[in-house]
C-alpha cells in the first residue's frame, strides 16, 4: 500500500488554544483492521480494512522508544493484536521497561489464531485496556454486534484465569464504557461501582478501574449522528458542558498519535480527521522525527470536536479528567 503523507490542516474554532508539555505516551495506532464494527468507533476500523502498520515502521517506533523517555507504549487499532509485528512491538516495549497498554475489544482473545494472545499479554505484563460500552447483552450488542457481549464475556473470563484485574498479581485490567448515543457519559466513579457489582455478581468478573469516554462527533458515529439530524444538538450539548479546568489535562499535551504509515498527530482523533500535528521545522512530521525533534511547547492543533475532551468530567485515553 502507498505512503500517503497527510496534508496541512487549517482549523477554525472558538476553542482554546492548549500548548504541549513534555511527552510522556506514545499512542501507535497499528492500522483499522478489527473483527468488529462498532457503532461509536471513531477511526472506521473493521474486517474489511487493509491498513496496516509495516516492520519498518514498528522499527522506527521501536527506536524512539530506545532514545527518548517515553513512559508508555499505547496500542490501539482497529484490533491491535491483529497486526503481525504486534508481538515485536510489545516485547521490545516491555524489554525497555516501558508500561504497554493493549485497547483490546476482548473478542479477538477467542479469534481462531489467538488462542495463546491472552497468555502472551499475561507473560508480558501488558496492561489491558478493554472496551465493554455496558454491562448488559442488549446494550453491548446493539453497539457492536449480535454475540459481542457473550465473546466479550469469555474473553473477561481468559484474562481473570490468568490473574487480571485480581488483587495482588500486577496485571491490570480496566474496562472501557461509551455512551450508547447522543449524551455525555455518567458520573465515571458511581457507574465504576454497578459496572463492578453487576459483573461480579452475574459473572464472577473482577476488574481494576473503569474509564468513560465521551463518543466523539467524527467518523462512524458523527456519520450516525448527521444522518439522525443530531450533529448540532450534540455539539451544543458538548459546548453547553464545556468546563475550562479540564484543559490543564487533556491528553494531547503529554501525547502523541502515530498513525499506522507513522505520521503524526496531537491525538487520535486529530489522526482521523488528517489534522497532523504542526511543527515550524517540519511538515507533516513523521515518528523517525521525533529523534531530533523536541516537541515540548509545540501549539496543538485544535478543531471544534476537542469540545468534546473538555465536556462535562472530561474525556481522554485515561477515562474521565476529573
Amino acid at each position: 500500500m502507498l505512503d500517503t503523507k497527510p496534508l496541512l490542516f487549517k482549523s477554525s474554532t472558538d476553542f482554546p488554544s492548549v500548548q504541549r508539555a513534555q511527552l510522556e505516551i506514545l499512542q501507535v495506532n497499528l492500522g483499522y483492521l478489527c473483527n468488529l464494527s462498532c457503532t461509536h468507533c471513531h477511526v472506521n476500523a473493521g474486517p474489511k480494512r487493509t491498513e496496516l502498520m509495516d516492520e519498518t515502521t514498528v522499527d522506527a517506533v521501536i527506536a524512539v522508544l530506545k532514545q527518548l523517555k517515553v513512559q508508555m507504549l499505547d496500542l490501539t487499532g482497529g484490533a491491535p493484536e491483529m497486526n503481525p509485528h504486534f508481538r515485536k512491538l510489545v516485547k521490545a516495549g516491555r524489554e525497555l521497561g516501558v508500561t504497554v497498554i493493549d485497547r483490546c475489544n476482548l473478542t479477538v482473545l477467542n479469534e481462531p489464531g489467538y488462542e495463546d494472545l491472552a497468555d502472551f499479554l499475561a507473560e508480558n505484563q501488558v496492561k489491558v485496556v478493554a472496551s465493554l460500552p455496558c454491562y448488559s447483552e442488549e446494550n453491548v450488542d446493539s453497539q457492536r454486534g449480535k454475540g459481542v457481549f457473550e465473546s466479550s464475556i469469555e474473553g473477561l473470563n481468559k484474562l481473570n484465569s490468568l490473574g487480571y484485574g485480581r488483587e495482588g498479581t500486577g496485571l491490570e485490567l480496566d474496562l472501557v464504557y461509551n455512551p450508547g448515543g447522543a449524551f455525555l457519559p455518567p458520573p465515571q466513579a458511581s457507574l465504576e461501582q454497578d459496572y463492578k457489582r453487576e459483573l461480579k455478581n452475574n459473572y464472577g468478573i473482577d476488574f481494576n478501574h473503569l474509564l468513560t469516554l465521551t463518543n466523539m462527533p467524527i467518523s462512524r458515529f458523527g456519520s450516525m449522528l448527521v444522518s439522525k439530524g443530531e450533529f448540532e444538538n450534540y455539539m451544543t450539548l458538548l459546548r453547553d458542558n464545556y468546563e475550562q479546568s479540564n484543559l490543564s489535562a487533556v491528553m494531547c499535551r503529554n501525547t502523541v498519535s502515530v498513525d499506522w504509515q507513522g505520521y503524526l498527530y496531537d491525538c487520535d482523533f486529530n489522526q482521523m480527521l488528517e489534522m497532523p500535528l504542526e511543527h515550524d521545522a517540519l511538515e507533516a512530521p513523521h515518528i523517525k522525527d521525533l529523534l531530533n525533534t523536541p516537541l515540548d511547547k509545540n501549539p496543538i492543533l485544535v478543531a471544534d470536536h476537542c469540545f468534546g475532551c473538555t465536556a462535562g468530567q472530561g474525556s481522554s485515553c485515561g477515562g474521565a479528567l476529573e
